[in-house]
């Protein structure tokens, strides 16, 4: 039998971002977390990843990164920690990792976490491991609270920390998405630690369920807007000129500082966002 480790050449993917549609922090927790409720939605905003066989680095893998610059050390990256993850339960070689970012790293749109969920579904698949869906997202948690969704990439409604997730039909198929970055970097945990949790009188899910997007504007927020939009106004300005361009929907996505527009047709580019990073396509 011809061993698949060894006539492997290299596997290439296209990690894709996410925006939640709405997204109430409804309590503090016991652990000092807060629970939230969203729904997660696939966007095809995608980096770049391809893995091959490596040498046996101290680490197990090596990085290369190119496009959008990704701070930190080595060992704080995520695709490094996931490896490290594998390394630590399943018989795993040494890899090399080449990733292009063109998702924008601390944006609320799940970029990096993406990333981690890819490089574990790419050595599984690259090693024959055998890991079920389940069991990866079980590892992948650790990482990040978004990490498992991006295991099968399916909108869910996300609950708990956020990493707890049930199905939920939400019909965009038809509708279009334009996503702006306006290069501000908005802290997760000073977002956190600004916004009032309140339960809502409808949850997340009976909203975008039971209602056009067109109506969403007037039921579905975002907690960590009126904090955020209170220090960086500029990301507020965002969300107007999509509605003034004609948006069904327009909301910040996570904890900023990206914020996209759903719109029934595909939306025109916008001169306004010209110097800012953005994407649109089909949902």
């Amino acid at each position: 039998m011809v061993n698949l480790l060894f006539t492997f050449v290299s596997m290439i993917t296209f990690p894709h971002a996410k925006i939640n549609l709405g997204l109430n922090v409804t309590e503090k927790r016991s652990d000092g977390y807060h629970n939230l409720e969203t729904v997660f939605y696939p966007v095809q905003w995608c980096d770049v990843m391809e893995i091959l066989p490596g040498e046996d680095y101290t680490s197990g893998i090596e990085v290369h990164a190119s496009g959008l610059p990704v701070a930190g050390k080595h060992a704080d990256h995520l695709c490094v920690k996931a490896y490290a993850l594998l390394k630590k339960n399943y018989p795993v070689r040494a890899v090399k990792l080449f990733l292009h970012k063109q998702i924008p790293m601390g944006a609320g749109l799940g970029g990096g976490s993406s990333d981690a969920a890819a490089c574990v579904k790419m050595i599984n698949e690259m090693f024959a491991l055998g890991i079920s869906t389940s069991d990866m997202q079980e590892l992948v948690k650790q990482l990040g609270a978004d990490c498992p969704f991006f295991i099968e990439g399916k909108p869910v409604y996300a609950t708990a920390r956020g990493d707890e997730f049930e199905p939920v039909r939400v019909l965009l198929k038809d509708h279009f998405v334009y996503i702006v970055h306006p290069g501000i970097h908005v802290s997760t945990a000073e977002a956190f630690s600004r916004v009032v949790p309140l339960k809502p009188a409808m949850n997340v899910k009976e909203i975008v369920e039971n209602n056009p997007v067109s109506e969403w504007k007037n039921l579905l927020q975002n907690d960590f807007e009126s904090s955020v939009f209170a220090i960086h106004p500029a990301i507020e300005t965002v969300k107007k000129k999509l509605y003034e361009a004609g948006a069904l929907y327009a909301s910040m996505s996570g904890s900023g500082s990206a914020v996209y527009g759903i719109f029934e047709k595909e939306p025109e580019e916008l001169a306004i966002f010209s110097n800012m990073k953005s994407w649109k396509g089909k949902l």
